[in-house]
């Protein structure tokens, strides 16, 4: 029997796409060094836009470029976005089929490991992460939300399985789209910053002074998307300020999306401007050295498929306090503070605690690490080899049989 030829979208661009960029790299780092299988895996790029992913695949991986560059794809998508919202085509015009890439080079399996897929004839795995559109629908326009349903419908309907990174996940794709139990399932992720470059004493002193860090701070690695909820974060820190006078400095690293103005104005308005900091999309050497330098991570994000930055400050030694929504109460554990996102009272209290407190801070770090144990993009490479197997026909082996039995840690 041939080696089984897996496909993993990775049409990607560099900065672009947050934690989807980094769940891709921590699964192709950690397929590339499985090598106690016959498997292939194909890491589909365009031309030209394979930097960000190329230096992470080794042994069975390597890339697969699709038959369009980026830039022929990017205006390509721009003219069917306005196709889009004529009346007689409609968002039904967002399902993209496949250009033959896949096809041709005899693809047994793909995994869609974002929400943007094709449609192909190819037994395909469907990793949308979350249904943010339902649960907000605020933060979207009427055409985006149809345009959302039409996509992850369509390939919620057609793909073999469908992935969460949650059990609180899963359940929201079965209870909201009507999809079978058994289609649906949990393979979480892990920390991806070992694979990142290990600053040196030199590199954490530069990155100091570029930022200008203070010797402490709050850590809040997102993109600014309103669910991120920046907003709250500052109204608390401002309360902190007002209600008992100590101004705990916040970084905010990560792409400035067309909602950082209002945030900007916001921080101007609550007078945080000399404590907060946001520096834009950061090397993966400076994130690494910035989980190094912080004090603590917030995440009080309204709304998460799975909360990567809590992992990572799990695996990085630093005490967490996180906000309650979706399934990050199960990914946080007992290894966190938690707290309502929209209660900016109750976010206040429990990081003037987390602030304040070296025996909690100390207490929490020891929890992360032990929870940082139950994650790895290992475990995730190998669940996911195999399920590889299993809709590929291929015979599973034990350790798949033991790995597809087994209760999700979150």
């Amino acid at each position: 029997m041939t080696p089984l030829r897996v496909c993993i979208d990775a049409r990607l661009g560099a900065g672009q796409f947050g934690g989807v960029e980094q769940v891709v790299i921590g699964l192709a780092a950690a397929l590339s060094r499985l090598d106690d299988g016959e498997e292939q895996y194909l890491f589909l790029t365009h031309p030209g836009q394979d930097e960000w992913i190329r230096g992470y695949l080794h042994g069975p991986c390597r890339l697969l470029h699709s038959r369009r560059n980026y830039l022929n794809r990017r205006s390509r998508a721009v003219v069917r976005g306005l196709a889009e919202r004529l009346p007689k085509v409609g968002v039904r015009f967002a399902v993209r089929p496949s250009d033959g890439t896949v096809e041709r080079a005899g693809v047994d399996v793909i995994h869609f490991p974002f929400q943007d897929a094709f449609t192909t004839d190819v037994q395909s795995i469907y990793q949308p992460h979350d249904l943010q559109h339902l649960h907000l629908p605020e933060l979207f326009s009427g055409w985006e939300r149809a345009r959302r349903e039409a996509i992850y419908r369509t390939h919620c309907d057609r793909a073999a399985l469908v992935v969460a990174m949650t059990s609180w996940g899963r359940r929201d794709f079965v209870e909201s789209y009507g999809l079978p139990a058994e289609k649906v399932t949990v393979v979480p992720g892990g920390s991806i910053l070992s694979e990142y470059p290990a600053p040196t004493e030199a590199d954490l002193a530069r990155l100091r002074s570029r930022l200008s860090l203070p010797e402490a701070f709050l850590l809040y690695p997102a993109q600014t998307w309103p669910h991120k909820n920046h907003e709250r974060l500052l109204e608390a820190l401002a309360r902190i300020r007002d209600d008992s006078g100590t101004a705990i400095p916040l970084v905010c690293p990560g792409k400035q999306t067309r909602h950082y103005r209002q945030i900007r104005e916001l921080v101007s308005t609550l007078g945080l401007a000399e404590t907060t900091s946001f520096p834009g999309f950061v090397s993966s050497l400076e994130l690494r050295g910035l989980y190094e330098l912080g004090t603590a991570l917030v995440f009080p994000s309204r709304f998460e498929g799975w909360g990567l930055p809590v992992c990572e400050a799990f695996d990085a030694g630093l005490p967490v306090a996180s906000s309650t929504a979706t399934g990050l109460p199960d990914v946080v554990g007992d290894a966190g503070l938690l707290f309502d996102p929209d209660d900016v009272p109750e976010m206040a209290r429990q990081l003037q605690r987390l602030w304040s407190d070296p025996g909690l801070q100390a207490d929490l770090r020891e929890r992360g690490r032990k929870r940082a144990a139950q994650f790895s993009f290992d475990h995730t490479a190998r669940l996911f080899r195999a399920h590889y197997r299993q809709i590929g026909g291929r015979a599973p082996s034990e350790e798949d049989r033991i790995l597809l039995g087994s209760p999700p840690p979150a």
